[in-house]
């Protein structure tokens, strides 16, 4: 089939490269974000899935939106089967949906219905959910509402993050990727219609939510830094200094203060929350690479003493 591929970042990335390796599809065009600014120098950075498409000689086309009828017939004009988005960060208009022969299908880090929306990856592990997946989804109007084709799952682990569940379904989305097209050029693909009433949304992240609030559980705080890693990056305060905390682990029961450091050795700085403790394995001070506490801890113990309150 001839397939346009519309994506941003790493994760369409990968599913853009197992397109380019399948013999039985031809990527003809690729959508993808304008470049945009970045890193201290504010220079113009292109996505990943720019580099990708370009290091294999694609056409690449960047609108800054496709409701412009003029940006409209030039899609039209590659007269392709079929169009693929992955996180591709705009809006199809109906006419952009309607214009390939076999519509346009989405790749979706979600068992859809739930967690519809730009986050469903980070949302779940932050609500403690069991299980995530990708769900691939002939696209409609609606925000991730369109009929499921394919729905793979993949467990979460008390581990994951956000960063190792997006490769996690990076290797679960391309194969389903290849399966759903090869089933919708043989006229096999099974349409299921998502019940909206199962359905809840997954919020864009805010950076305002990456303060850590240590009178919440210690439960909840392990699944916020879990969830935020890599991006927004949890933190806390102590005094001036802004510190991200990047891993922890669960600690015992306490009764010091909500932020109250227990304890703080070559296992982890211990601190108290609202319910139980969180021990904080790996941390960035402002400035530095972030690095296990037992490596901070040898030059800059002075600032984890026991009683020390965080988030002040």
């Amino acid at each position: 089939m001839k397939i346009i591929f519309a994506g941003t970042p790493d994760f369409a990335a990968a599913h853009l490269q197992a397109l380019i390796d399948s013999p039985q599809h031809s990527v003809i065009a690729v959508y993808t974000q304008p470049d945009r600014p970045a890193g201290r120098g504010k220079k113009l950075k292109a996505s990943a899935v720019k580099l990708l498409a370009e290091a294999n000689s694609l056409p690449v086309f960047q609108p800054q939106s496709l409701k412009d009828p003029e940006q409209q017939q030039i899609l039209a004009d590659l007269q392709a089967d079929i169009m693929v988005v992955v996180a591709y960060g705009l809006i199809l208009p109906q006419a952009v949906l309607d214009t390939p022969k076999l519509g346009c299908i989405n790749v979706h880090g979600s068992i859809l219905p739930r967690w519809r929306g730009a986050a469903p990856i980070q949302r779940a592990i932050e609500a403690g959910d069991e299980e995530t997946g990708v769900t691939i989804m002939q696209m409609d109007a609606g925000l991730d509402t369109g009929a499921m084709l394919c729905i793979s799952r993949c467990p979460i682990e008390s581990t994951d993050s956000s960063a190792t569940m997006y490769k996690k379904l990076e290797e679960l989305g391309a194969p389903a990727l290849l399966s759903t097209l090869d089933k919708l050029q043989d006229n096999k693909a099974l349409a299921v219609v998502q019940d909206d009433s199962q359905s809840c949304y997954a919020a864009k992240i805010d950076k305002s939510e990456a303060l850590i609030d240590w009178s919440k559980p210690a439960a909840v705080l392990d699944r916020q830094i879990r969830a935020f890693n890599p991006f927004p990056a949890a933190y806390t305060t102590l005094g001036d200094l802004r510190i991200k905390v990047w891993q922890a682990a669960l600690g015992p029961a306490s009764t010091q203060a909500a932020g109250q450091i227990i304890s703080a050795d070559n296992s982890g700085i211990l601190v108290s929350c609202g319910e139980q403790s969180l021990l904080l394995t790996v941390i960035q001070l402002p400035g530095k690479s972030r690095m296990p506490v037992s490596e901070i801890l040898k030059s800059r113990a002075e600032l984890f003493t026991a009683q020390t309150l965080l988030g002040n």
